[in-house]
């Protein structure tokens, strides 16, 4: 997911990207492998001042005007405002990234309404707000959030395949809380795609001491899709895709995450399955061979068992990846 910041004031390219320079930014990022473009016009960077829903609209609506008709792959908004998520939609959105999860009176009804996808964000504290950090457990107190969320979107019409989880990186955690955050996304499923957005944020200088913001980020994001993430949101996307065909990276694995996790016990693998396996990350009931070469499915035990194919359709960073090694 290319990051594509409408505004003045984002923490690392406001004012970069308006009018036509951002139609132009947003093309060449599908054109570097992007499979959504999420464009934002208002900062939720801490200490960020809100902005109207007219202002908001103003830097939207001349970029979704170009940009989406030059595309061929889905334009994600980036706004927690109905009003102006309507807007969009209207103009061709077909995500709705919302860092308040949802919580806006109207915002699941019109995401319901009009069937488009919502990715749903935890957040401690006040949105623009800056946290000190979670008490307890942060990754099972980020993913009962996020699990009672999605039942409450799906409560509201959102369809199971539309909603998006993502445990918000940077939104209140600490240092550490955000790296424990982007190695557990298979904690956090619950059964829904996880997108992970780490791009450029302070907590890789702690993470990554000494290490160029954007590299970090595309080491962050492979260690992400590693542990089975399934989109991940970034600001330079050349950079991300290309860590996937780097040969430094090749034979770095964790054997453990090699299953289709929604199906799999992973204490079930003895050994890492062949490349040419499944390691998808969607919930699936292909056929597969188990030890004792009966054919079985998903929802049966996975001890010891294979799959025998890729999912159909499956497009997701972390496939790619895999393909790639």
């Amino acid at each position: 997911m290319g990051v594509l910041n409408a505004t003045p004031d984002s923490f690392s390219d406001g004012g970069l990207w308006t009018g036509a320079a951002a139609v132009r930014h947003g093309i060449d990022m599908a054109d570097a492998g992007a499979s959504i473009i999420d464009i934002g016009g208002e900062s939720t960077r801490p200490g960020a001042l809100p902005v109207s829903a007219e202002e908001e609209l103003s830097r939207l609506v001349p970029v979704l005007r170009d940009l989406v008709p030059s595309l061929s792959i889905p334009v994600s908004v980036d706004t927690m405002k109905p009003e102006v998520a309507e807007r969009c939609i209207s103009m061709g959105a077909s995500i709705v990234n919302d860092v308040n999860a949802l919580r806006a009176p109207g915002m699941m009804e019109l995401c319901a309404q009009t069937g488009v996808a919502a990715v749903i964000m935890h957040a401690e504290g006040g949105i623009f707000d800056k946290a000190p950090g979670m008490r307890g457990d942060a990754v099972e107190s980020v993913s009962r959030f996020l699990a009672e969320r999605a039942e409450a979107a799906l409560a509201a019409g959102i369809r199971r395949d539309g909603i998006i989880l993502d445990p918000g990186l940077g939104f209140g955690k600490t240092p550490e809380q955000n790296m424990e955050l982007l190695i557990a996304s298979d904690r956090l499923s619950g059964g829904f795609p996880v997108l992970i957005g780490p791009s450029r944020k302070r907590f890789l200088a702690h993470g990554f001491p000494g290490m160029p913001k954007d590299e970090a980020t595309a080491v962050a994001c492979r260690i992400a899709a590693d542990a089975g993430a399934d989109y991940l949101r970034v600001h330079d996307v050349g950079r991300v895709v290309g860590i996937g065909r780097d040969s430094r990276w090749r034979g770095w694995r964790r054997p453990s995450l090699w299953r289709c996790r929604r199906t799999c016990n992973p204490s079930s693998w003895r050994q890492p399955p062949p490349a040419h396996l499944c390691a998808c990350t969607r919930r699936c009931s292909i056929p597969r061979r188990t030890v004792s070469g009966r054919r079985s499915t998903g929802s049966e035990s996975a001890q010891g068992a294979l799959f025998l194919r890729p999912c159909s359709g499956i497009a997701s960073i972390n496939h790619k990846m895999i393909t790639h090694l």
